[in-house]
């Protein structure tokens, strides 16, 4: 984990010890729906940085930040960032999929991460922070790689994606003080997000600016 996140971290262990309270958030954090709503599961690197994109989506029902992949049942953030449970940092999205299809969260999901790196994302660096498409169901799988195949296909990278698709494992949400990270501690989040680099790396890649 880099020292960035500890020192912000480490704000907040001693914030929420003393008694702050964070704001109420107003995406809902309770899990799936009723009736027809689907899941999506995706690490892209520092999980605050993950939810607004998706957040923004006409459909999107919720935003849940936690930790996948690994093989520690209920980890804990120093557990998984100290490397030793083999989670990753992840967003899990609960959407409509008659509003906002899986095709547009894939689309979401490429522009927010460096797909050639395979060490971490960013100035994070380490497995729990290593990019992933996490998919439910043949359905999802056969998009998540048809749409990696696709940008190998149009040559916008002088390498090949090596961003995995593996298939969805158990979904540990993350301690509260994490969730909606980005509304709750605006000023620290876009200082950690500027610090971090990842608005530059990911326009140079992308071309555009990400939010």
């Amino acid at each position: 984990m880099n020292a960035l996140r500890l020192l912000v971290a480490a704000w907040l262990t001693w914030a929420l010890g003393a008694g702050a309270q964070p704001e109420p958030s107003s995406t809902s954090k309770t899990g799936s729906a009723a009736g027809t709503m689907a899941t999506a599961t995706f690490a892209g690197g520092c999980f605050w940085c993950m939810e607004p994109p998706f957040d923004k989506l006409e459909g999107v029902v919720s935003t849940t930040s936690g930790y996948t992949g690994g093989k520690v049942a209920d980890p804990t953030y120093e557990q998984v960032t100290s490397g030793g449970t083999g989670h990753r940092e992840a967003v899990q999205v609960v959407y409509d999929p008659t509003k906002v299809s899986y095709q547009t969260l894939l689309d979401v999901f490429w522009r927010n991460v460096d797909p050639l790196d395979d060490q971490g994302q960013f100035c994070d660096r380490g497995g729990s922070y290593r990019a992933a498409i996490f998919y439910h169901g043949d359905e999802q799988k056969r998009l998540a790689e048809a749409s990696k195949a696709a940008i190998d296909a149009k040559g916008r990278f002088p390498q090949t994606v090596v961003t995995e698709i593996r298939q969805s494992t158990a979904f540990y949400p993350a301690e509260d003080y994490h969730q909606d990270y980005y509304k709750k501690n605006p000023l620290r989040y876009k200082y950690y997000r500027f610090s971090c680099g990842r608005d530059r790396r990911l326009e140079q890649l992308w071309g555009d600016r990400q939010s």
